[in-house]
């Protein structure tokens, strides 16, 4: 907890997105003048007339496992061996993020599959890819902020709002004069890593244990919870950005509250908070959500084509022309950023003209002589060689399973009395760029305020980095489950079940499994405060550690630890420094209320402290 105080020339944000992943920075200096001086790096895409504050979260290793490439560049590279054949043996990665949200067991060494089946260490890829971003930013920072001899005004980085004028260049100056001969290093940074609210702490675990792979230290890397960040980024916005009326809206005042709305590409994170005298804010309900992002868009345009052509087709093209194929996905991912609620024009997509040729072999007709006699779509898509026209209300409906479920999600939060007479809806995320989405949740919400910031994709990235600076902001949380560890008490006959008897060393009758709460479900929990203070001792004499099982139950007083609401997160591990004796007394304080489980022990007899682990992988 202490690492939280120190100071830290720089603070440095990853926002390791489904779709799209990008970092930003601000200087000390900087930040104690305009906590919107926050800077973003600008992408490029080089074969196409692309600029972009974020970059695919895309990867590409070589045949010997090494990473190669990321984002950009590495869609290119690997389109480039697809369209020579030379792709089989390399690993390519593309919107892989989710696979930490679908996973039931996480543990360090599952694989995930790459584009061509092919299989990876996930640690490896995600590390890889952090990595890459950390060292991007350090040579962003090194060249073309700290050596103030380089040319002026690149395009390299942007600073919000404005290009860095002369004052942040004197500042930046000032700031760098006691390493400029050295450089920027990782240990000058307080990192910032984001994640998605509703993940769990095994996913969240992964993602430390990634970052620090990667490079970063743990005791100066902080997890950032999504839709918190963009909260607290928004609460600092000016009127003229933060909303698109001019009634007079600005940061919201001490008493408002508002629901967050972080509509990404995989997850849609949804929290409630208040603004409260001091300028901290309180979570009003425990963050919820699901799997209903951006990515439902692309999945319904698949389901199209695999509906007109199958999914043989579909394959034999994934297969035979690669670089077709990915293209054909990336020209819609680029197109549907366009779609609103008003267009009437058709949508063109170019598709692969293997998909004509091997449809046409396979089925001995035409795509266009099959559409035609689909019902479904007579009249609303026609297809010309390797021309493919949707009508537009057709494209509009590739948004409605995704709208449809959150719309249902928030109608249901709002029938809670906690969030009934909340007012303002504040949509941040990429998908939230989306004018479909923004008009369904305007119109289906008509009653309430809905907030757009100007760059909602940015609001999570640019909020993480003033979190890094002030991570106690967030002064109240409300607790997702009802949390405790697995305990042992003497066991009472006629009270406890007969099969939780178990009898120790020194021949003693205990009751064990029973649930040992720490703090319950639905219950605000201030921050940076333990929630439960506790003892354990050695059950054997000779014992190295002390391991405690740590559970999370959906009801507010289980009795044992194997009640069928309980599930297992993982077990804390205490190192004993006394060599043996049953007296080796430790105290425990446990923190739920971060955005990390944490747990802080002090041995009685040494006074030795220490930050116990937590291990939440399988």
């Amino acid at each position: 907890m202490d690492t939280l105080s120190k100071k830290y020339l720089l603070v440095a944000a990853i926002d390791f997105g489904t779709t799209y992943s990008g970092y930003a920075f601000s200087f000390r200096g900087d930040y104690m003048k305009n906590p919107l001086k926050i800077s973003t790096n600008v992408w490029t895409a080089n074969s196409r007339n692309l600029l972009s504050p974020k970059v695919p979260t895309s990867v590409l290793f070589d045949p010997n496992k090494q990473f190669h490439s990321f984002g950009f560049d590495a869609e290119e590279k690997y389109a480039d061996l697809a369209l020579g054949d030379k792709a089989n043996d390399w690993y390519f990665f593309s919107k892989f993020k989710m696979t930490l949200y679908n996973q039931k067991t996480i543990n360090r060494n599952f694989e995930i599959v790459a584009d061509n089946g092919k299989m990876l260490s996930a640690m490896t890829v995600f590390s890889s890819c952090i990595k890459y971003l950390v060292d991007h930013l350090l040579e962003v920072c090194n060249d073309q902020v700290i050596g103030l001899d380089k040319e002026k005004g690149s395009d390299r980085f942007t600073a919000s709002e404005t290009e860095m004028d002369d004052d942040q260049d004197v500042q930046l100056a000032d700031d760098s004069n006691s390493y400029r001969n050295s450089g920027l290093q990782k240990s000058d940074i307080r990192w910032v890593l984001t994640v998605p609210a509703i993940w769990n702490d095994a996913a969240k675990q992964f993602m430390r244990e990634a970052a620090e792979k990667a490079g970063i230290a743990s005791d100066q890397l902080l997890i950032a919870l999504e839709p918190e960040a963009a909260s607290i980024f928004c609460q600092t916005l000016q009127i003229k950005i933060l909303a698109e009326s001019a009634d007079g809206l600005g940061p919201f005042q001490p008493g408002d509250k508002y629901l967050i709305l972080d509509a990404g590409g995989g997850t849609i994170d949804i929290t409630v908070h208040k603004v409260h005298s001091d300028g901290t804010l309180r979570e009003l309900h425990a963050a919820s959500g699901g799997d209903w992002g951006g990515t439902k868009v692309d999945k319904a345009f698949y389901d199209l084509l695999v509906n007109i052509v199958g999914k043989s087709v579909m394959r034999e093209v994934d297969r035979n022309d690669k670089s077709d194929y990915l293209d054909l996905f990336r020209e819609f991912e680029v197109k549907k950023r366009k779609f609103n609620p008003g267009m009437t024009d058709h949508i063109t997509m170019k598709v692969p003209l293997a998909m004509c040729e091997i449809y046409e072999k396979e089925r001995g007709r035409t795509i266009k002589e099959a559409i035609d006699v689909k019902s479904a779509y007579n009249g609303k898509i026609s297809w010309v060689r390797d021309k493919m026209r949707i009508e537009a209300d057709l494209a509009k409906g590739f948004f409605s399973d995704s709208c449809k479920k959150i719309g249902k999600h928030l109608e249901k939060m709002f029938s809670y009395p906690v969030i009934k007479n909340v007012s303002n809806i504040l949509m941040v995320g990429g998908y939230s760029e989306s004018p479909i989405l923004q008009d369904y949740i305007k119109k289906k919400f008509a009653e309430k305020k809905v907030i757009i910031p100007s760059e909602p994709g940015l609001a999570i990235l640019k909020g993480a980095v003033m979190f890094g600076f002030k991570p106690h902001v967030i002064a109240e949380r409300i607790c997702r489950y009802t949390y405790g560890c697995s305990m042992s008490v003497p066991f009472i006959r006629g009270v406890h079940p007969l099969d939780k008897r178990y009898i120790t060393d020194h021949g003693t009758e205990n009751c064990v499994d029973v649930f040992e709460k720490f703090a319950e479900i639905g219950e605000p929990i201030k921050t940076y405060e333990p929630q439960y203070e506790t003892a354990r001792v050695p059950a054997d004499r000779k014992q190295k550690e002390i391991t405690t099982r740590v559970f999370a139950s959906v009801e507010e007083n289980p009795k044992y630890v194997t009640d069928k609401s309980c599930v297992y997160l993982g077990t804390i591990k205490i190192p004993l420094v006394e060599a043996e004796g049953l007296d080796r007394r430790v105290r425990l304080k446990i923190f739920i209320s971060g955005t990390e489980i944490e747990v802080e022990a002090e041995e009685e007899n040494t006074s030795d402290t220490m930050l116990a682990k937590l291990e939440f992988l399988g």
